[in-house]
Parts: structure tokens; sequence; C-alpha cells
């Protein structure tokens, strides 16, 4: 295989590769260095993509809230740092949250809980509240919600 690319194959190459799925910065650029792309060959592309629409951190952030949610079912503070890790900016994490809507999520929220509650098979009380607010709260739920949600399902 041919490790070295010209500027214009590389280009190509990364058009394919936001083409198939959305994607950061970050991610774009770490696939230029291991295409062993020079920092200012690096800049002219990303600067291409970005003009020809390929990428765009806004609708990154969207989709990949969005799909987080409805398939993974995480809550907003894992959303909101996993895009941190990937340098989104706090406008667009801004804009991506509000892409799912409150009925949406506390839907999914009660959902979850009832589903983990019910399949914590331990007998300790004490030992049950922590597996569900430990998972929970790994989801990325809100504490307050979590907690009020082991106050209401204890008491079923």
């Amino acid at each position: 295989m041919d490790s070295f690319f010209t500027p214009q194959q590389a280009l190509q190459k990364l058009e394919r590769f936001c083409a198939y799925q959305e994607r950061c910065h970050d991610e774009v650029v770490a696939k230029l260095y291991t295409l062993k792309m020079t920092p200012d060959e690096i800049d002219l592309i990303v600067v291409q993509l970005i003009e020809n629409n390929f990428l765009n951190e806004t609708r990154f952030a969207c989709s990949f809230a969005r799909g987080k949610h409805r398939i993974k079912h995480w809550g907003k503070i894992r959303i909101t740092n996993e895009l941190k890790m990937r340098n989104i900016s706090s406008t667009n994490i801004t804009l991506a949250l509000k892409q799912i809507s409150a009925e949406e999520y506390s839907d999914t929220f009660e959902n979850l809980s009832e589903r983990c509650w019910n399949s914590i098979s331990e007998k300790n009380n004490l030992k049950k509240r922590k597996k569900f607010c430990d998972y929970m709260l790994r989801r990325g739920y809100e504490s307050n919600l979590v907690y009020e949600k082991v106050k209401e399902l204890e008491g079923k």
C-alpha cells in the first residue's frame, strides 16, 4: 500500500471519510496525520472540507447527541463530557443538547431506570440502591433525577 499521499489524494480520501459518517475536526486531523500530511497541508485540507460542507462541527455535535441518547440511552452529562473530549465548543454542545426534547429525555430516563431497577436481583436494599445509582450516573443522568427516582422505586 502506498503510504505517501499527495494533498489531492488525501482530500479525496477524507471526503469519503467524512461522507460516510459525521466527523469532528479532531478525527479528521488525526486521520490526516496517519496519512503523513504536514501541518500546512492539514490546514489546507481541513479548510477545503469545511468549504465543501464535508466537515461541520455543529452538525456533528447535533447528530452525536441525538444518536447517543436514542441508541445508547446516554444522559446529558455523559453526552456533554464526550463532546468536550472531542474539543467541541460549548456553543455547539448547547445546540446539540437542544436536539433532545424534554419529553423524550424523561421517557428514556423512566424506561431505563425501571428496566435497570427490575434487573438488579440484589436482596440487600442498600446494595441494590448503590448499584442502581452507579449505573444511572455512569449513563450520564443528573444526580437529582437519579436520587428522586430511587426513592420512588424503593417506595413501591
